[in-house]
């Protein structure tokens, strides 16, 4: 680049092998052409100035069309210091190392002195220095801060230790000495803690703008040695880990050729604080999804946030100087907010649920908190209040208060809440002397409903159950689900027991209607016990108590009815409780045995099998049968360790008679309790495995209830045990309502007509009833009946199983059956022609 470049931008003239080496420089130096703060100048070997820019121009006096071209010791002299600088470039020349950064006094060519910090060094190629750059910064004004600092002498040192204000000497970066102030601010014990450290090392590693400290405190301190002195603010980190604030004015001192600063620093953590807090208040204020409106001491609307105008659709612009409309409500009297603002004015504090007016939209409920904010005199200045809108949280709590009072399932009232309203009802009858009728209600075999369809089937049948009986009543009275298939209804100021059989007529009527779910055509009946206030009882227990009596008597009396309660069926249910806790005790007190009653093959007379016959040795009541107590047993969960002990005992019984020579099959009834445990088939195993008993010997008996379920857990068990290799019997077949397609399903062995069809056997030869003591006009419905055997026993032919007939009393019954073709039979009949006397058959 010639010297006749535009002056204006300076100029570099290289010279000689030079000029592509130093393209780079020059690309270098354009860049600090603008540069606002530092002057930058380059000279050749003869010390002739090639570059000179704008700031150059700025601090010597000199264009840079003047400059370049002419020697650089003829733009400004160094004054008494000329020989010094000359020996200082010629080094540079001589040795190609950069001179170290020195401050130097000039003199311009218009008479103005000047102070420079100045760096000059050598720009090489091949080892050889082809020019001469120098860097200065004009530092007059620091000098002129340096000079009055030098004067001010002991005065400064006193000003250093007794200040308030922190004070820190720093050389370089490092601090050389500290004032008493500043071992304070900085939590150090003595000097020893700070000197020699920097002020970096009380920093936290991050500022609060993001910025590191390394990278901040590089450009702070560059700013106060350009300007002389430069303030900031700054956090710091103390060896105590609590972090302050400081407000730090540094100041840049040269003295005898030596960076020197000295920062001032003050603590400013509480108006940080003070300032922080005030910002978030702000935030909080319009951030805030709570609506805060802030009133002067006349109840003057001063401000109000966004969430205020949301929820209350007034503009603060409307609000602002006047009353507080958004609080404003036809739900209140004027009185009310009156009252507010007395309990304020005595309290400080109300709060409380205020019904708001939003624009357009109608009332609704917000929680209001009024608050007198005094000043430092203790007078009110202000009052604040904070709405929030509790709409969807009433919302919620009546949802709440609702599942809690209400069925899950049929939306009833539940427990809870049907006991609230009983109580409501004894205080209003005791009131008006009026009666209340609590009736219990308990669907008749529910469980079988469940296990034969399933219970989602279940369910649906309780839904429509609910609403039927919601249907019967009226509206003062209540229709309550206990759980289960119980529900209890409430009849609330009725004049009688008349009218409590009334409803409970309705109710067995609505009920008895077929349900229709899936695909399935339910039928269903319900018992129903009514107890009576005053009459049964004046509290709720009782009341509750007698008539769960009732409905318990309704169904040991046949189920489908009502019955109201009184004082002998309480007895009956004291006694079936005793029954029940000494029936707990019977297995370990060894009070069972078993009989059995022979089954007898039709063709030949001999005895083929036996039915293992459960007996209670009662120590009062004497022998029970198993209609005594077996109801009992499976209500209260005792039957599944009953029946395995009957298994245990039937074939350890059969295995003994088999070794003394006498190899029958042992026939054991399995109730339906038994039937869905799941341990079922260890049992079985079990008590073949103890017993030694071949499978073929035992005979598993259930009813057709069992199969009816036809779901797939049924079958797989009955799957499991023939598979066992034991024999499978239907029970009492005939009084279910099982069909031929539901009996293929299963891999049974017998088929046992139930004891009902036998007994309505006439004479073929007379047309007289079997029965001597029957009427004559019985005839016709007996034969009706008996005539389905033959059809019995046509079915299971299809299905290749045996056929055995129960209860077979006399030879007439006998002679049909074998007529018929029927294959076994067993009976009084059976016991009497048995010829094995170690048996023992008694009637069942």
């Amino acid at each position: 680049m010639s010297a006749d470049k535009p002056a204006q931008m300076g100029s570099v003239e290289p010279d000689g092998p030079g000029r592509e080496a130093l393209d780079v420089l020059y690309r270098f130096v354009a860049a600090l052409e603008l540069a606002p703060t530092v002057a930058v100048h380059s000279t050749d070997r003869n010390g002739i100035v090639r570059y000179w820019n704008h700031t150059c121009a700025e601090v010597f006096g000199v264009s840079s069309a003047e400059a370049v071209g002419r020697p650089l010791t003829s733009l400004a002299s160094h004054l008494e210091r000329e020989e010094d600088f000359r020996n200082t470039l010629d080094t540079v020349w001589k040795t190609g190392r950069t001179a170290p950064p020195r401050d130097w006094r000039i003199k311009r060519l218009d008479g103005a002195e000047r102070w420079l910090y100045s760096t000059h060094f050598p720009v090489l190629r091949d080892g050889v220095t082809q020019q001469l750059f120098c860097m200065e910064v004009d530092i007059s004004k620091r000098k002129v801060d340096e000079a009055d600092l030098i004067e001010a002498g002991i005065n400064f040192r006193q000003l250093f230790e007794r200040s308030t204000d922190a004070i820190v000497l720093i050389k370089g970066n490092g601090i050389i000495d500290a004032n008493p102030a500043a071992l304070a601010m900085f939590r150090c014990a003595g000097k020893q803690d700070m000197v020699g450290k920097t002020l970096l090392d009380f920093s936290p590693e991050v500022q609060a703008t993001g910025e590191t400290s390394t990278v901040a405190d590089a450009a702070l301190t560059a700013r106060a040695f350009i300007d002389g002195n430069h303030r900031y603010e700054w956090e710091f980190y103390l060896s105590d880990h609590t972090h302050i604030w400081a407000e730090v004015l540094l100041t840049s001192v040269t003295l005898d050729h030596e960076f020197l600063s000295y920062a001032v620093l003050r603590d400013i953590s509480p108006r940080k604080a003070a300032e922080h807090a005030l910002a978030m208040a702000a935030r909080v204020f319009e951030k805030s999804r709570d609506a805060i409106l802030i009133t002067d001491r006349h109840y003057r609307v001063i401000a109000v946030n966004q969430a205020f105008t949301a929820l209350t659709g007034v503009a603060a612009a409307e609000v602002m100087g006047g009353d507080v409309p958004g609080l404003r409500s036809g739900m209140h009297e004027p009185a009310f907010y009156q009252q507010i603002w007395d309990f304020v004015a005595v309290h400080d504090h109300w709060e409380g649920e205020v019904c708001c007016v939003r624009r357009e939209e109608g009332d609704l409920p917000v929680w209001v908190a009024v608050t007198a904010i005094r000043d430092s005199a203790e007078q009110v200045s202000n009052y604040m209040a904070i709405m929030t809108d509790i709409t969807e949280r009433k919302r919620a709590e009546e949802q709440t208060r609702y599942l809690a009072e209400h069925d899950f399932l049929t939306d009833l009232p539940n427990r809870v809440l049907f006991l609230d309203r009983l109580q409501q009802a004894l205080v209003s009858a005791r009131r008006q002397h009026t009666k209340v009728g609590v009736m219990f209600l308990d669907l008749d075999r529910f469980k079988g409903i469940n296990d034969s369809f399933g219970h989602h089937v279940g369910d649906a049948v309780l839904k429509e159950v609910a609403t039927r009986l919601t249907g019967c009543v009226r509206g003062v009275d209540t229709v309550s689900r206990q759980g289960g298939d119980e529900f209890v209804v409430i009849l609330a100021d009725i004049g009688g027991v008349d009218q409590a059989a009334h409803v409970a007529t309705s109710v067995m009527h609505a009920v008895a209607q077929p349900v229709r779910s899936d695909g399935h055509t339910i039928s269903l009946s319900v018992s129903i016990g009514i107890a009576i206030c005053p009459d049964d009882g004046a509290d709720i227990d009782t009341l509750l108590k007698n008539a769960d009596v009732a409905m318990y008597h309704a169904k040991q009396n046949g189920r489908n009815a009502f019955s109201f309660f009184n004082a002998d069926m309480n007895a009956h249910v004291i006694e079936r409780v005793q029954i029940e806790n000494e029936l707990r005790h019977a297995l370990s007190n060894q009070e069972f045995l078993l009989e059995y009653l022979p089954e007898v093959n039709i063709a030949s007379g001999q005895t083929i099998a036996v039915e293992a016959l459960l007996r209670w040795r009662h120590p009062q009541r004497g022998l029970l049968m198993p209609h005594q107590f077996i109801p009992v047993a499976e209500e209260c969960g005792l039957m599944v360790p009953i029946g395995e002990w009957v298994l245990r005992q039937a074939c350890a019984r059969a295995r003994a008679w088999r070794d003394e020579g006498c190899p029958v099959v042992v026939a054991v009834n399995l109730s339906g309790a038994q039937f869905i445990d799941s341990g079922l088939v260890h049992s079985v195993e079990e008590a073949l495995r103890l017993s030694g008993l071949a499978p073929e010997f035992l005979d598993l008996e259930f009813t057709e209830s069992v199969i009816m379920r036809g779901d797939d857990a049924t079958m797989a068990t009955i799957a499991t045990l023939r598979a066992l290799g034991v024999q499978l019997t239907i029970d009492d077949f005939g009084t279910g309502y099982s069909s031929l397609s539901f009996l293929r399903r299963y891999p049974l062995t017998k088929l046992k007509i139930h004891s009902s069809f036998v007994k309505d056997i006439v004479d073929a030869n007379t047309d007289a009833p079997a029965n001597a003591n029957a009427p004559a006009n019985a005839s016709a419905n007996a034969s009706a009946k008996a005539n389905l055997i033959p059809a019995i026993i046509a079915v299971a032919r299809s299905l290749k199983l045996r056929v055995i007939a129960e209860g077979v009393e006399t030879a007439e019954q006998l002679l049909f059956l074998r007529q018929h073709g029927c294959d076994d039979y067993q009976g009084y009949y059976a016991s009497m022609a048995s010829s094995d006397p170690d048996l023992k058959p008694r009637p069942r």
